[in-house]
Protein backbone atom coordinates (compact mmCIF):
# COMPACT_ATOMS: atom_id res chain seq x y z
CA UNK A 1 0.00 0.00 0.00
CA UNK A 2 2.75 2.13 0.90
CA UNK A 3 3.79 2.50 -2.83
CA UNK A 4 0.54 3.26 -4.18
CA UNK A 5 0.75 5.98 -1.82
CA UNK A 6 3.64 6.79 -3.28
CA UNK A 7 2.77 6.97 -6.56
CA UNK A 8 -0.55 8.71 -5.82
CA UNK A 9 1.78 11.33 -4.38
CA UNK A 10 4.46 11.36 -7.12
CA UNK A 11 1.36 11.59 -10.00
CA UNK A 12 -0.27 14.14 -8.31
CA UNK A 13 2.85 16.50 -7.63
CA UNK A 14 3.81 16.64 -10.76
CA UNK A 15 0.71 17.24 -12.15
CA UNK A 16 0.97 19.97 -9.82
CA UNK A 17 4.33 21.07 -11.17
CA UNK A 18 2.73 20.71 -15.23
CA UNK A 19 1.22 23.56 -17.21
CA UNK A 20 -2.50 21.60 -16.97
CA UNK A 21 -4.91 24.41 -16.85
CA UNK A 22 -8.45 25.89 -17.55
CA UNK A 23 -6.76 27.74 -20.99
CA UNK A 24 -7.04 23.90 -22.45
CA UNK A 25 -10.52 23.49 -23.21
CA UNK A 26 -10.68 19.99 -22.17
CA UNK A 27 -9.67 21.07 -18.79
CA UNK A 28 -12.64 23.38 -18.91
CA UNK A 29 -15.60 20.68 -20.44
CA UNK A 30 -14.44 18.73 -17.42
CA UNK A 31 -14.82 21.33 -15.02
CA UNK A 32 -18.32 21.66 -16.58
CA UNK A 33 -19.27 18.21 -16.86
CA UNK A 34 -19.20 17.95 -13.04
CA UNK A 35 -21.25 21.21 -12.09
CA UNK A 36 -19.28 24.01 -12.44
CA UNK A 37 -20.38 26.73 -14.31
CA UNK A 38 -18.51 29.33 -17.23
CA UNK A 39 -18.83 31.70 -14.38
CA UNK A 40 -17.14 30.31 -11.58
CA UNK A 41 -14.58 28.95 -13.69
CA UNK A 42 -13.73 32.78 -15.08
CA UNK A 43 -13.62 34.24 -11.56
CA UNK A 44 -10.44 32.52 -10.54
CA UNK A 45 -6.71 31.82 -12.28
CA UNK A 46 -6.99 29.40 -14.91
CA UNK A 47 -3.88 27.19 -13.01
CA UNK A 48 -6.34 26.48 -10.43
CA UNK A 49 -8.53 24.24 -12.51
CA UNK A 50 -6.34 20.63 -13.92
CA UNK A 51 -9.67 18.45 -15.37
CA UNK A 52 -9.29 16.96 -11.09
CA UNK A 53 -12.55 17.24 -10.34
CA UNK A 54 -15.35 14.40 -9.58
CA UNK A 55 -18.35 17.44 -8.42
CA UNK A 56 -18.61 20.49 -7.35
CA UNK A 57 -19.17 20.85 -3.41
CA UNK A 58 -19.12 24.56 -3.06
CA UNK A 59 -22.40 24.05 -4.94
CA UNK A 60 -24.05 22.19 -2.46
CA UNK A 61 -22.15 23.14 0.78
CA UNK A 62 -24.47 26.12 1.38
CA UNK A 63 -21.70 27.98 2.51
CA UNK A 64 -22.14 31.44 4.37
CA UNK A 65 -20.37 34.78 5.68
CA UNK A 66 -18.50 34.73 8.79
CA UNK A 67 -18.05 30.42 8.43
CA UNK A 68 -14.59 28.48 8.32
CA UNK A 69 -14.99 25.70 5.36
CA UNK A 70 -11.54 23.13 4.96
CA UNK A 71 -10.94 21.77 1.47
CA UNK A 72 -9.02 18.10 1.56
CA UNK A 73 -7.00 17.63 -1.02
CA UNK A 74 -7.30 21.02 -2.50
CA UNK A 75 -4.84 20.89 -5.10
CA UNK A 76 -4.25 23.94 -6.97
CA UNK A 77 -7.15 25.84 -4.99
CA UNK A 78 -9.82 25.32 -7.36
CA UNK A 79 -12.65 25.06 -4.47
CA UNK A 80 -10.89 27.16 -1.40
CA UNK A 81 -10.38 30.16 -4.21
CA UNK A 82 -14.59 29.84 -5.42
CA UNK A 83 -15.59 28.91 -1.49
CA UNK A 84 -13.64 32.45 0.02
CA UNK A 85 -15.94 34.86 -1.37
CA UNK A 86 -18.72 32.94 0.35
CA UNK A 87 -17.42 33.24 3.34
CA UNK A 88 -16.35 36.75 2.98
CA UNK A 89 -13.76 38.44 4.94
CA UNK A 90 -14.72 37.47 8.63
CA UNK A 91 -14.74 33.73 7.21
CA UNK A 92 -11.42 31.91 6.14
CA UNK A 93 -11.19 28.98 3.29
CA UNK A 94 -8.56 26.51 4.04
CA UNK A 95 -6.50 24.13 1.75
CA UNK A 96 -5.55 21.31 2.72
CA UNK A 97 -2.95 18.98 0.50
CA UNK A 98 0.03 16.25 1.22
CA UNK A 99 2.15 17.27 -2.14
CA UNK A 100 4.15 20.65 -2.07
CA UNK A 101 3.76 21.72 -5.55
CA UNK A 102 -0.07 21.94 -5.47
CA UNK A 103 0.24 23.60 -2.29
CA UNK A 104 2.52 26.37 -4.16
CA UNK A 105 0.29 26.60 -6.91
CA UNK A 106 -3.01 27.15 -4.66
CA UNK A 107 -0.91 30.21 -2.43
CA UNK A 108 0.38 31.31 -6.38
CA UNK A 109 -3.40 31.49 -7.32
CA UNK A 110 -5.13 32.78 -3.86
CA UNK A 111 -2.42 35.74 -4.80
CA UNK A 112 -3.42 36.17 -7.72
CA UNK A 113 -6.99 36.75 -6.41
CA UNK A 114 -5.71 38.93 -3.54
CA UNK A 115 -7.02 36.43 -1.01
CA UNK A 116 -6.76 37.42 2.59
CA UNK A 117 -9.04 35.08 4.06
CA UNK A 118 -7.43 32.15 2.83
CA UNK A 119 -4.76 29.12 3.93
CA UNK A 120 -2.95 26.00 2.78
CA UNK A 121 -1.13 23.45 4.73
CA UNK A 122 1.13 20.38 3.22
CA UNK A 123 -0.17 17.38 5.05
CA UNK A 124 -2.41 14.46 4.38
CA UNK A 125 -6.20 14.21 5.32
CA UNK A 126 -5.76 11.75 7.98
CA UNK A 127 -3.76 13.74 10.31
CA UNK A 128 -5.40 17.46 9.96
CA UNK A 129 -3.38 19.98 11.48
CA UNK A 130 -6.30 21.90 12.70
CA UNK A 131 -7.65 22.45 16.57
CA UNK A 132 -10.70 20.74 17.74
CA UNK A 133 -14.35 21.66 16.84
CA UNK A 134 -13.23 24.61 14.86
CA UNK A 135 -14.45 24.22 11.39
CA UNK A 136 -18.11 24.97 9.76
CA UNK A 137 -18.16 22.72 6.78
CA UNK A 138 -15.50 19.94 5.14
CA UNK A 139 -15.97 19.58 1.46
CA UNK A 140 -13.14 17.61 -0.73
CA UNK A 141 -13.66 16.89 -4.88
CA UNK A 142 -12.47 13.44 -5.59
CA UNK A 143 -9.66 12.74 -3.19
CA UNK A 144 -11.21 10.49 -0.40
CA UNK A 145 -11.37 7.49 -2.51
CA UNK A 146 -7.38 7.52 -2.71
CA UNK A 147 -7.19 7.57 0.88
CA UNK A 148 -6.00 4.28 2.59
CA UNK A 149 -7.48 4.37 5.59
CA UNK A 150 -10.66 6.60 5.20
CA UNK A 151 -12.12 5.68 8.61
CA UNK A 152 -9.19 7.56 9.99
CA UNK A 153 -9.75 10.50 7.66
CA UNK A 154 -13.76 10.61 8.45
CA UNK A 155 -12.53 10.12 12.38
CA UNK A 156 -10.35 13.62 11.18
CA UNK A 157 -13.61 14.96 10.13
CA UNK A 158 -15.70 14.65 13.03
CA UNK A 159 -13.44 16.06 15.10
CA UNK A 160 -11.97 19.44 13.48
CA UNK A 161 -16.05 20.16 12.91
CA UNK A 162 -18.01 22.26 15.09
CA UNK A 163 -20.86 20.51 16.59
CA UNK A 164 -23.74 21.09 14.40
CA UNK A 165 -21.07 21.58 11.22
CA UNK A 166 -21.11 20.16 8.08
CA UNK A 167 -19.99 17.96 5.31
CA UNK A 168 -20.19 18.43 1.70
CA UNK A 169 -17.84 16.40 -0.51
CA UNK A 170 -17.72 15.23 -4.19
CA UNK A 171 -16.06 11.59 -4.43
CA UNK A 172 -16.05 8.64 -6.40
CA UNK A 173 -17.52 5.35 -4.45
CA UNK A 174 -18.88 2.34 -6.02
CA UNK A 175 -22.14 1.26 -6.99
CA UNK A 176 -21.03 -3.05 -7.39
CA UNK A 177 -17.67 -4.70 -7.24
CA UNK A 178 -15.14 -3.98 -9.33
CA UNK A 179 -13.68 -7.02 -11.88
CA UNK A 180 -10.36 -8.77 -9.87
CA UNK A 181 -8.42 -7.02 -12.64
CA UNK A 182 -9.76 -3.50 -11.77
CA UNK A 183 -9.94 -4.17 -8.32
CA UNK A 184 -6.07 -5.25 -7.89
CA UNK A 185 -4.62 -2.81 -10.42
CA UNK A 186 -2.29 -0.36 -9.12
CA UNK A 187 -3.03 2.22 -11.94
CA UNK A 188 -6.92 1.83 -11.61
CA UNK A 189 -6.01 2.97 -8.05
CA UNK A 190 -4.11 6.05 -8.92
CA UNK A 191 -6.49 6.40 -11.43
CA UNK A 192 -9.32 7.01 -8.37
CA UNK A 193 -11.21 3.50 -9.76
CA UNK A 194 -9.83 0.64 -7.04
CA UNK A 195 -9.31 3.23 -4.18
CA UNK A 196 -12.83 3.36 -4.37
CA UNK A 197 -15.08 2.21 -1.79
CA UNK A 198 -18.85 0.95 -2.17
CA UNK A 199 -21.63 3.67 -1.38
CA UNK A 200 -22.98 1.53 1.50
CA UNK A 201 -19.55 0.97 3.42
CA UNK A 202 -19.24 5.06 2.74
CA UNK A 203 -22.23 5.52 4.41
CA UNK A 204 -21.39 2.91 7.52
CA UNK A 205 -17.91 4.07 7.87
CA UNK A 206 -19.15 8.11 8.45
CA UNK A 207 -21.83 6.83 10.81
CA UNK A 208 -19.39 4.97 12.67
CA UNK A 209 -17.47 8.27 12.75
CA UNK A 210 -20.14 9.86 14.61
CA UNK A 211 -21.75 11.47 11.81
CA UNK A 212 -25.60 11.76 11.81
CA UNK A 213 -27.57 12.73 8.75
CA UNK A 214 -25.37 10.67 6.10
CA UNK A 215 -26.37 10.22 2.40
CA UNK A 216 -24.20 10.02 -0.85
CA UNK A 217 -25.62 10.41 -3.23
CA UNK A 218 -25.15 8.98 -7.01
CA UNK A 219 -25.23 11.79 -9.32
CA UNK A 220 -24.82 9.73 -11.87
CA UNK A 221 -22.45 11.65 -14.10
CA UNK A 222 -20.47 10.20 -16.62
CA UNK A 223 -16.83 9.18 -15.69
CA UNK A 224 -15.79 8.89 -19.42
CA UNK A 225 -16.28 12.71 -19.06
CA UNK A 226 -12.16 12.53 -18.25
CA UNK A 227 -11.63 11.61 -21.80
CA UNK A 228 -12.62 15.09 -23.24
CA UNK A 229 -9.03 16.43 -21.55
CA UNK A 230 -6.77 14.63 -24.55
CA UNK A 231 -3.56 13.36 -22.57
CA UNK A 232 -5.01 14.07 -18.91
CA UNK A 233 -3.26 12.53 -16.58
CA UNK A 234 -5.74 13.46 -13.45
CA UNK A 235 -7.88 11.24 -11.82
CA UNK A 236 -9.87 9.00 -13.59
CA UNK A 237 -7.84 9.90 -17.24
CA UNK A 238 -6.94 6.57 -19.18
CA UNK A 239 -4.06 8.35 -20.30
CA UNK A 240 -0.75 6.60 -21.43
CA UNK A 241 -0.08 10.21 -22.95
CA UNK A 242 3.79 11.00 -22.70
CA UNK A 243 4.96 13.96 -20.15
CA UNK A 244 5.41 15.82 -23.82
CA UNK A 245 1.54 15.54 -24.01
CA UNK A 246 -0.08 15.73 -21.13
CA UNK A 247 1.73 18.43 -19.12
CA UNK A 248 2.29 21.15 -22.13
CA UNK A 249 -0.92 22.89 -23.86
CA UNK A 250 -1.98 21.69 -27.30
CA UNK A 251 -0.78 24.74 -28.97
CA UNK A 252 2.91 24.72 -27.57
CA UNK A 253 5.67 22.95 -29.23
CA UNK A 254 7.65 19.55 -27.68
CA UNK A 255 11.40 20.65 -26.74
CA UNK A 256 13.93 17.99 -27.55
CA UNK A 257 14.46 16.94 -23.71
CA UNK A 258 10.58 17.11 -23.64
CA UNK A 259 10.49 13.79 -25.79
CA UNK A 260 13.78 12.65 -23.99
CA UNK A 261 11.52 12.78 -20.99
CA UNK A 262 8.66 11.29 -22.85
CA UNK A 263 10.61 8.08 -23.36
CA UNK A 264 11.64 7.61 -19.83
CA UNK A 265 8.32 8.09 -17.58
CA UNK A 266 4.74 9.75 -18.22
CA UNK A 267 4.13 13.01 -16.14
CA UNK A 268 6.34 11.86 -12.79
CA UNK A 269 5.00 8.31 -12.71
CA UNK A 270 6.03 4.82 -14.40
CA UNK A 271 4.85 4.41 -18.17
CA UNK A 272 3.25 0.81 -16.80
CA UNK A 273 0.84 2.53 -14.41
CA UNK A 274 -0.88 5.02 -16.92
CA UNK A 275 -0.30 2.70 -19.87
CA UNK A 276 -1.96 -0.11 -18.42
CA UNK A 277 -4.86 1.70 -16.93
CA UNK A 278 -5.93 2.91 -20.72
CA UNK A 279 -5.76 -0.40 -21.18
CA UNK A 280 -8.17 -1.36 -18.26
CA UNK A 281 -10.59 1.51 -19.17
CA UNK A 282 -10.69 0.63 -23.01
CA UNK A 283 -12.11 -3.11 -21.98
CA UNK A 284 -14.47 -2.12 -18.58
CA UNK A 285 -16.78 0.54 -18.78
CA UNK A 286 -15.96 2.79 -15.46
CA UNK A 287 -19.68 4.25 -15.08
CA UNK A 288 -20.50 0.28 -14.45
CA UNK A 289 -19.42 -0.30 -11.56
CA UNK A 290 -18.61 3.38 -10.14
CA UNK A 291 -20.39 6.79 -9.52
CA UNK A 292 -19.23 10.31 -8.88
CA UNK A 293 -21.73 10.40 -5.15
CA UNK A 294 -21.98 14.13 -3.51
CA UNK A 295 -21.89 12.99 0.05
CA UNK A 296 -23.68 15.00 2.85
CA UNK A 297 -23.21 14.28 6.86
CA UNK A 298 -23.44 16.38 9.91
CA UNK A 299 -21.91 16.31 13.39
CA UNK A 300 -24.52 16.01 15.76
CA UNK A 301 -24.62 19.16 18.37
CA UNK A 302 -25.09 16.58 21.21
Amino acid sequence: MSSVIGQVRDKYAAIGASSLSGEHSGVRAVAEAFGYTPEELASIPAEANMGLSCGNPTAFANLRPGEVVVDLGCGGGLDVLLAAPRVGPIGKAIGIDMTPAMIERARGNAAKQGLANVEFHRATIDKLPLPDASVDCIVSNCVINLAPDKGAVFREMFRVLKPGGRVAVSDIALKQPLPRELAESVAAYVGCVAGAIAIAEYERLLRAAGFASVQVVDTRKDLNAYAKVEGQAGCCAPTSAPVAACCTPPDQEVTAEERVAASQGYCGAEPDVHAGLADLIARYDVNEYAASVQVYAIKPKN
